[in-house]
């Protein structure tokens, strides 16, 4: 004879109220047995007389609400800065600072998630710890160019960016080639509109920014070769020039991820019927942008890191 033992909450508490139902059994005299009080057995016979084998599954305990529950405005205002803006909770949760709400980082990320708000497929990346160098704002400016993404009436643009590397302040400029003349346009509108004087730039290899490997190798005199036009110019303004290794876009780290804050939050919401219509766009999201806290300067927006690092 083979007993069957219960194997779920729901079968041990059958075993117990079936008998008291089918009357084999009083409640008092099953108490003497059970190993469950007095009252569970009362509640449990009454949940099976009104709700039958159903009302004997086990239910969460879990509170439905908690007395310090994030409101449900800022829950909705969370939301629709997530919606609008794609910010990170750390973001979020400096702007909702300066709408005197406070709450914690891993609540926003919280809320965020629940909402199924979060990016898919993202890969966990390696952290590095850097020793990093406190810079003065103009001690280092990064520059590079970024291709339009789409034409403009069946026109190809250029995006020149320039970034400080301290406050994270920048300038962008659009023009309709990226020659030798166009980058010294830049440097020149730049130098005449930064607000700190610029004393080195840092930028790739192309051919409108160096000719170390192009010109060097024609010139007719390798010691001494012919400078660069750019070079000539920041001898003008007494800046340094200096060049990242060749194939190493990291580091110039900053305007490229700077850049790929323009694809994501410019480009890809924006189209464009004129190179008027463009320039407008571009030079209000600069002004934006200027004004967006970054997790670089602590919550800092670059125009406020600006007084900081004098």
């Amino acid at each position: 004879m083979s007993i069957h033992m219960p194997t779920t909450i729901k079968e041990e508490r059958l075993r117990w109220v079936l008998p008291i139902v089918r009357k084999e059994i009083s409640i008092t005299n099953a108490t003497k047995v059970c190993p469950h009080g007095k009252r569970s057995l009362e509640r449990w016979v009454a949940v099976y007389r009104k709700h039958g084998e159903a009302g004997l599954e086990p239910k969460s305990t879990r509170p439905k609400t908690h007395p310090h529950e994030t409101p449900i405005r800022v829950k909705e205002r969370i939301i629709e800065l997530r919606k609008t803006t794609g910010l990170c909770a750390k973001k979020l949760k400096w702007k909702l600072e300066k709408e005197q709400v406070v709450l914690g980082k891993n609540t926003i990320n919280k809320i965020i998630k629940n909402e199924g708000l979060t990016r898919k497929y993202r890969v966990r990346k390696l952290t590095y710890k850097y020793i990093k160098v406190p810079l003065k704002r103009g001690e280092l400016v990064e520059i590079d160019v970024k291709y339009v993404p789409e034409l403009v009436e069946n026109e190809q643009y250029f995006q020149f960016t320039a970034i400080d590397c301290a406050s994270r302040w920048r300038y962008l400029k659009i023009y309709n080639n990226y020659s030798n003349t166009d980058t010294i346009d830049f440097l020149e509108t730049l130098v005449r509109l930064a607000p700190f004087r610029i004393r080195a730039i840092k930028t790739d290899n192309g051919s409108n920014f160096t000719n170390r490997y192009t010109g060097y190798l024609k010139s007719a005199d390798p010691i001494n070769p012919r400078l660069h036009d750019l070079d000539i110019l920041c001898q003008k303004y007494n800046i340094i020039h200096y060049l990242i290794d060749p194939g190493k876009p990291a580091q110039n780290g900053k305007v490229e991820r700077s850049h790929r804050t323009d694809q994501e939050m410019f480009y890809d919401r924006n189209a464009f019927k004129n190179l008027k219509e463009l320039n407008q766009k571009i030079r209000a999201w600069n002004e934006t942008y200027n004004n967006l806290e970054h997790c670089s300067l602590d919550g800092k927006t670059p125009n406020e890191a600006l007084e900081i690092f004098t």
